[in-house]
C-alpha cells in the first residue's frame, strides 16, 4: 500500500532500476507517515560517510507529538540497505552519471519502506517527447472507447 509517491521525479528522470530500501526513522515520524504527512517532492539521496542518506523529504509532524523530543521535519534519514546494493549504486552513480531519486513510500509487511531508482536526467525535449507520448496514448484510449 502506497502512502506518497513523487511523481516529479517520473517527470524529470528516466528511472532505469528500482531498489527497495529500510528506513531509519524516530517514534514520531512513524506516526505521522502513517497518517500521511509526508511530501518526498523535492527530496533527493545522497551519499555520505559509508551510507545513503535521504535529503529534503518533508515528515510534519503531529499536534499531539511528544513535547520532550524536539521535532526537525526536513532532517537526514538513513537508507537501509545491503552491501551488494551499495556498492551498485556507488558505481552507477560515479562512473555513468546516474543520480538515485526517491521514488515511493509504501508499507511492506508491516514495515515502513521506500523505493528508489537510479534515474538519468531528462533533456528538456525528453518531457516534451513523453508529454506528446501520454496525450497520444490518452486520445487513443478515448478513440478505443467510443468505437
Amino acid at each position: 500500500m502506497s502512502i506518497a509517491n513523487n511523481k516529479k521525479a517520473f517527470h524529470d528522470y528516466f528511472i532505469e532500476d528500482k531498489i527497495e530500501a529500510g528506513l531509519v526513522l524516530q517514534g514520531w515520524e512513524v506516526k505521522a507517515i502513517r497518517a500521511g504527512r509526508v511530501q518526498l517532492k523535492e527530496s533527493y539521496i545522497h551519499w555520505k560517510k559509508d551510507a545513503f542518506y535521504l535529503l529534503g523529504s518533508h515528515i510534519t509532524a503531529l499536534p499531539q507529538a511528544s513535547t520532550h523530543i524536539k521535532c526537525d521535519p526536513v532532517r537526514q534519514r538513513k537508507l537501509l540497505l545491503q552491501q551488494a546494493q551499495i556498492n551498485k549504486l556507488i558505481g552507477k552513480t560515479e562512473r555513468s552519471g546516474y543520480t538515485i531519486v526517491p521514488l515511493d513510500l509504501h508499507y511492506s509487511h508491516g514495515r515502513i519502506k521506500m523505493e528508489i531508482g537510479l534515474a538519468k536526467g531528462k533533456k528538456q525535449h525528453d518531457k516534451r517527447e513523453a508529454a506528446k507520448e501520454k496525450d497520444w496514448q490518452r486520445e487513443k484510449q478515448r478513440l478505443m472507447k467510443r468505437g
